[in-house]
């Protein structure tokens, strides 16, 4: 089987590159994927920039997930027949029109989904899900701040977290996202900006802070972790201020933010009695079985399907990443193939 497949070297967005190859049959135990939308991730541009420690050496094709339909099957897969609808998640390859899979790591479609709703949903909503519950621990009626919360996780994490009655607090990078925010039904919703600490107690009025969904980094980070409760948890999943738009990073913006990032001793952590856990959502493309775990108990909470904000077509994956790295979108930015 043909397929297109765009490729680089890390280093810079520039050095991606649309290449025709051959795709072998499945092994024994995959499927062949005909891709239909691929999700972009923050993952994706730290990857082809080189800067995410799983990203693979030499030349790669990146993404983490996808839809598609089922284009072929190995000797030993059952349950999946050509022709299903499915979505999935990979350790990188997603930037493609064909992709072998092992048949563990696609699920079906729902019925009432489209191909670019599958593509936006299972990495957002496993992040969010992993954080609040699994590490989060989140419980009924607590008080929860969100960053990035018009971005295809801070929409997930809102939305299960209204599943256990909580307040939530929605920060933004810009005021025109407000609207989405309010009909996501956020109780708070705080543009970030310099006075960001007395904005963030204005919205808790009161309140304590249970848990925090960290994603911003540097003084963000910093002043939520100084508001949490006791026992409060901050779970970090990001560090958006490192992103920048253009096709390389800022070496030298890099380099000031990584030396003036925050440092929480954890001996004042034990005497502050707060908790600060992260984690790498790839680590569970190693764990099949806890992933299945997971959207098991994700389809028990019967959330709203993922919000796409921006579809564009495959052959603008590099004006795709542009303006994903830009700040002005919302929900989801999926390409279409």
């Amino acid at each position: 089987m043909q397929r297109q497949a765009y490729q680089l070297k890390a280093g810079s967005i520039a050095n991606l590159r649309l290449v025709n190859e051959e795709l072998p049959d499945p092994a024994p135990d995959e499927v062949t994927v005909a891709v239909k939308a691929i999700g972009l991730n923050f993952a994706d541009i730290f990857a082809i920039w080189g800067l995410y420690a799983a990203t693979p050496p030499g030349i790669f094709t990146p993404g983490l997930e996808y839809a598609g339909v089922i284009a072929g099957i190995g000797p030993d897969v059952h349950g999946l027949k050509i022709g299903d609808p499915v979505m999935g998640v990979t350790r990188f390859g997603a930037y493609t029109s064909h992709l072998n899979i092992d048949h563990r790591y696609v699920v079906s479609l729902p019925e009432d989904w489209d191909f670019a709703e599958g593509a936006a949903f299972l990495v957002q909503v496993l992040t969010a899900y992993y954080g609040l519950v699994n590490l989060g621990n989140i419980q009924q009626g607590q008080n929860v701040l969100i960053h990035s919360g018009g971005g295809g996780v801070g929409l997930m994490a809102n939305r299960i977290a209204k599943k256990y009655n909580a307040f939530t607090i929605g920060t933004i990078g810009r005021p025109d996202k407000r609207d989405l925010l309010r009909e996501e039904g956020y109780d708070r919703i705080i543009v970030r900006g310099n006075t960001f600490e007395n904005d963030l107690k204005e919205a808790l009025d009161g309140r304590p802070l249970h848990l925090i969904m960290e994603c911003i980094g540097g003084r963000i980070l910093k002043i939520g972790y100084q508001q949490l409760e006791p026992m409060g948890r901050m779970i970090s999943y990001g560090s958006a201020r490192y992103a920048s738009v253009g096709n390389r990073p800022n070496y030298l913006k890099l380099l000031y933010y990584y030396l003036t990032r925050p440092k929480i001793d954890p001996q004042e952590m034990a005497s502050d009695n707060k908790s600060v856990m992260a984690f790498n959502l790839i680590f569970l493309f190693h764990h099949v079985e806890l992933m299945h775990q997971m959207l098991e108990e994700i389809r028990q909470l019967t959330l709203k399907k993922p919000f796409v904000g921006h579809r564009l077509p495959f052959d603008q994956l590099k004006e795709a990443i542009l303006l994903f790295q830009s700040g002005k979108t919302t929900g989801k930015v999926v390409l279409e193939v």
